[in-house]
């Protein structure tokens, strides 16, 4: 990673009054290291809503830097790192169709509150997603190649793929082409047209899809990824969220025509927090899985698939 000064950021930050709430019998959790935290999330209840404000950890932030995949070939990232000096997991997470890595910039802080750091990257926004998908695979083959281009407390080993809308389908196309993640997170997904299925049907990582409620918000046929990846995959809907909740972007300014809702925006970076800690700390989803049948119970997810 570049060696410029970090911007320490104390997080301080707590959401409205409604969604900062923790429900009854939900305690949030301390911790000085990543793994006196790992150790305590796995031995507590899972629940997602656990997820909902932000961790125990300190963030230091790089916002418009550079990533040099070559010498002709450089992205636009922004880092979010967790504080503790132990090596922790990554996620590496991209946009979608005319979005920015700004849109995610609230998700990147959050997931590095709670010890996994964060590389938002910018990419071309409209695509085409499978080249970008292919960046995606760049990206990761550099990191290890180069370790000196990332800090040295990122684990390159627990390297998480995410992606929003078609930056979703980019996810899906890294992993199909055998680029060493543990799993993706595709945050309500959009699939790219009827040649993409033969990408799904090759991806043999885990893989955790975080939807809007498909009869608010339908996205281009979001049921191929469950119905053509052959195994590994769970399924959750978040009731009454459209497909901009899956979004979260600091200090955005007030658009009064948008969908979405700060409640829908914090239930998605919750759901984004538990699968990432999920795929982090054990290489699969199951402790994300128990993560949400409260919330199954409640309404507040629907449409649960897993295999």
């Amino acid at each position: 990673m570049q060696r410029r000064a970090f911007l320490l950021v104390l997080l301080p930050f707590v959401l409205a009054a409604g969604c900062a709430r923790m429900p009854t019998g939900v305690t949030p959790l301390k911790a000085k290291s990543g793994s006196e935290l790992r150790a305590q999330i796995l031995k507590s209840t899972a629940d997602v809503d656990l997820f909902r404000l932000r961790g125990p950890f300190e963030v230091e932030t790089q916002k418009d830097r550079g990533l040099d995949l070559s010498g002709t070939e450089r992205i636009a990232v922004d880092w979010y790192v967790a504080a503790p000096a132990e090596k922790a997991p990554l996620v590496i997470l991209l946009h979608g169709h005319e979005n920015s890595k700004a849109d995610h910039s609230y998700q990147g802080l959050h997931l590095a509150t709670w010890g996994i750091h964060t590389l938002i990257v910018d990419l071309p926004n409209q695509g085409p997603w499978v080249d970008n998908g292919r960046t995606l695979g760049r990206i990761v083959a550099a990191m290890r190649r180069r370790p000196d281009l990332v800090d040295k407390r990122i684990d390159l080993d627990r390297i998480i793929l995410a992606g929003h809308s078609f930056g979703g389908a980019a996810v899906a196309v890294a992993l199909a082409e055998g680029t060493p993640a543990v799993g993706g997170i595709l945050l309500d997904p959009a699939a790219p047209g009827k040649e993409f299925p033969r990408f799904l049907r090759r991806v043999g990582r885990p893989v955790m899809l975080i939807g809007a409620d498909e009869h608010y918000s339908p996205v281009a046929n979001r049921g191929d990824f469950f119905h053509h990846i052959p195994k590994g995959i769970a399924e959750i809907s978040i009731s009454q969220a459209h497909h901009d909740d899956a979004q979260f972007a600091l200090d955005e300014p007030e658009d009064p025509e948008s969908t979405s809702t700060e409640e829908h925006q914090v239930t998605f970076v919750s759901a984004l927090t538990a699968a990432a800690l999920s795929l982090g700390y054990t290489g699969n989803l199951d402790y994300a899985w128990r993560s949400f049948s409260d919330g199954l119970a409640r309404g507040k997810f629907s449409n649960a698939l897993r295999k």
